[in-house]
């Protein structure tokens, strides 16, 4: 887990390098409206989201394939840093950035169901929050580096971009020489009440028909809803240079804060949810988000309500990302465990791609603050009503559920 989580702190880093600078370099130095950003936003956020599935698929298929499923995923992302220096209009731009959005999409499932199988059930919370801890660190250092490099360079970046690619490169090369590359599940996980191991065969059929688990099913529905009213990191960012009127140059720094509130609140978190129930603290941390909304549509104009927003805004992933996926390993036998993530993952993708489209086409129309008053208004309807799914009844898998499609079978759970 923890040369895993190695892989995903320099990853992170040469990532977050262009997030951190991509806002600014397309609406500041390409001259892109709101409404174009916000569809590279959308492609950059939600492209993953068609080739979750795939990636789940291919690294079940075999049982030991995980680890390299996820190495092409991290290496398509890595080519994809050089190709930004030639790529200067909207087209091209898409392009790559669906491209490196695909090899996000076929790694996390798999990086995912390696966590998940590597650790006890009831500690399974505190595993991600470990791992996202250390992920969490690579966006710390990301924007930090991509800062020093704007200001010490004249072609910053095109700097960054070159930066990016060679520490993505390393980030590959730890994977394939230090992550094993078995990933097996426990014994006492699948297996049904007359304790038969589970004998799930994986296929694109059983893993749709994972959605007949009642647990997953629930957990699916509420990251779905609850993603359609997510505002994209990028426009958070983007609303709060506007309202601090934080210089161009200082604008890489912003997510900092994100990433330094994620970082010490992802670990015990994720204690927190293996203690109370994971689905509370996944509803809570969009609690936290919804906060930050609010505070921003206050209209203030001061470094305190800056530091509050970046820290709710921290605080929201540190309670949703890991935690999410804890909440879903308990519905997803071992034999399908990367197609049973990727399901959840793929709804959430595509939802925050929906939202980032409509609100930069809401901003477009109406204005940043409309547009952000709409979102807020959106994600308290639903958090309303995933409160009323009760995400935090999570299930525990029954493969026979799976195995016999026309049926339900699977246990609703406990929390």
């Amino acid at each position: 887990m923890f040369a895993l989580g190695a892989v995903s702190l320099i990853t992170d880093v040469s990532s977050e390098m262009v997030t951190a600078v991509l806002p600014l370099y397309l609406v500041a130095g390409l001259g892109l409206s709101p409404l174009g950003f916000g569809l590279l936003d959308g492609v950059y956020n939600g492209f993953s989201a068609l080739v979750r599935l795939v990636g789940g698929h291919l690294a079940d298929r075999g049982g030991g394939r995980h680890k390299w499923v996820a190495g092409l995923g991290y290496g398509v992302s890595a080519l994809c840093k050089p190709l930004l220096l030639v790529a200067h209009t909207l087209t091209p731009i898409g392009l790559v950035l669906a491209a490196d959005r695909t090899g996000k999409g076929l790694r996390t499932a798999p990086r995912d169901a390696l966590i998940s199988l590597s650790s006890s059930p009831e500690s399974r919370g505190r595993a991600f929050g470990v791992h996202r801890a250390m992920d969490t660190a690579g966006a710390l250092l990301g924007p930090l580096a991509a800062f020093l490099i704007l200001r010490a360079t004249v072609d910053g970046y095109d700097a960054v971009f070159t930066v990016s690619f060679c520490v993505a490169v390393v980030g590959v090369l730890v994977l394939v020489l230090f992550v094993p590359g078995g990933a097996r599940g426990r014994a006492s996980e699948g297996t049904t009440p007359d304790g038969d191991a589970g004998d799930v065969r994986p296929s694109l059929r059983a893993a749709l028909a994972l959605l007949r688990v009642r647990g997953l099913r629930r957990i699916t529905v509420c990251a779905l809803l609850l993603g359609l009213a997510t505002v994209s990191d990028s426009f958070v960012y983007l609303l709060l240079q506007r309202r601090l009127g934080v210089p161009d140059r200082w604008f890489a720094l912003l997510p900092l804060g994100t990433a330094a509130a994620f970082l010490l609140l992802a670990l015990p978190l994720g204690r927190l949810a293996d203690r109370v129930g994971r689905g509370r603290v996944f509803l809570a941390g969009h609690g936290a988000l919804l906060l930050a909304y609010a505070l921003l549509l206050t209209g203030g104009r001061t470094t305190a309500l800056s530091a509050a927003v970046l820290l709710l805004h921290g605080a929201f992933y540190a309670a949703t990302d890991g935690v999410l996926m804890a909440a879903a390993s308990g519905s997803v036998p071992p034999q399908l465990r990367s197609s049973g993530l990727a399901l959840v993952q793929t709804g959430q993708a595509a939802a925050r791609f929906a939202c980032s489209l409509g609100f930069g086409a809401a901003w477009t129309l109406w204005g940043d603050r409309t547009a952000l008053g709409l979102s807020t208004a959106a994600l308290a309807a639903c958090t309303a009503a995933a409160v009323l799914l009760r995400p935090d009844r999570e299930g525990v898998h029954e493969p026979e559920g799976v195995r016999s499609p026309e049926g339900d079978r699977s246990p609703e759970g406990v929390s």
